[in-house]
């Protein structure tokens, strides 16, 4: 079988993504902990930022997909940003180091990213063609995160970064605790609520990562969302409606704040306005099984 590497392999995305391409690969998963192998998965530690007996495995990949980074789900103080930034750069840093070191270098080197890199925006969605790039801590992370990837060039290596939306899953990520919210009737709109959510179904994001894998007119950087975005305010409507539940209570930019405090989190993961259209993926033919958030919540509200 054809091999696949996977970093982070034992996350939310990157978990998705081992059990997705398990069945047509041989994947070979990095993570920090051992775990026990599955199904055409076999786990290999590594620390995201030395070299170590994992490089074997690029050898004559069909792919490297990389998902390493401490999660941004935390307060931004000095020293989360410092881990935030030097967990991306040193694990595609070391990365890049093993694919040099490659006779038979991967095929793709498919590096995550992120669609927070775009500037607020509430009218004007931001393409791979037409965009603006946004200012302050977490659009530096995405620049340098990125800058340090494409440093790396090979005339062998074709090289995507996914400026990944919001994903939505029942097992991991945001959506399980929107939806725990909705329940408890917290579920109205966010700050002013007009913010845009730009978001991808956990399926349709594995689907899309492997057309990005399989279409070689694909390199660069690439927006991974649903083409229909929403604003916050009816994002929550439709999700109450799946719920079953009629009212929620809205929570103001203020109140947001403080109990960003409380559970050691950032309003900026609510607040920002992420308005996003996914231009090279519907110029290449991609077919999303998830277009809209009804046809999202309706699978993933049980």
């Amino acid at each position: 079988m054809k091999r696949i590497v996977i970093t982070a392999a034992n996350g939310f995305l990157g978990d998705h993504l081992c059990r997705y391409f398990s069945g047509s690969y041989e994947v070979i998963a990095l993570i920090r902990k051992p775990m026990p192998d599955a199904e055409n998965i076999k786990y290999v530690l590594w620390d995201g930022k030395t070299i170590g007996e994992w490089k074997v495995y690029l050898e004559g990949a069909e792919a490297l997909i990389n998902l390493a980074g401490k999660s941004v789900d935390c307060r931004y103080h000095e020293e989360n940003k410092r881990l935030i930034l030097q967990s991306r750069l040193e694990s595609t840093g070391v990365l890049g180091e093993a694919v040099n070191a490659c006779k038979v270098k991967p095929k793709v080197w498919i590096n995550s990213a992120s669609a927070t890199i775009y500037a607020h925006s509430l009218e004007k969605p931001n393409s791979e063609s037409e965009h603006v790039i946004g200012s302050g801590f977490s659009v530096d992370v995405c620049q340098q995160w990125e800058n340090a990837f494409f440093e790396f060039a090979y005339a062998d290596v074709r090289q995507v970064a996914l400026r990944t939306t919001i994903v939505l899953g029942d097992d991991g990520g945001a959506f399980p605790v929107m939806k725990r919210m909705v329940k408890f009737f917290l579920g109205g709109k966010q700050g002013k609520g007009n913010q845009m959510i730009s978001w991808i179904h956990i399926d349709d994001f594995c689907r899309a990562t492997e057309h990005v894998l399989n279409r070689e007119e694909i390199d660069g950087v690439i927006n991974i969302g649903s083409p229909n975005p929403i604003r916050n305010e009816d994002f929550m409507k439709e999700l109450r409606t799946m719920c079953k539940r009629p009212f929620g209570f809205p929570a103001s930019a203020g109140l947001l704040k403080f109990g960003a405090r409380i559970i050691k989190t950032e309003t900026e993961l609510i607040l920002k306005s992420r308005f996003i259209q996914p231009e090279k993926l519907i110029q290449t033919g991609f077919e999303f099984d998830y277009p809209t958030v009804d046809s999202a919540f309706n699978d993933l509200v049980k």
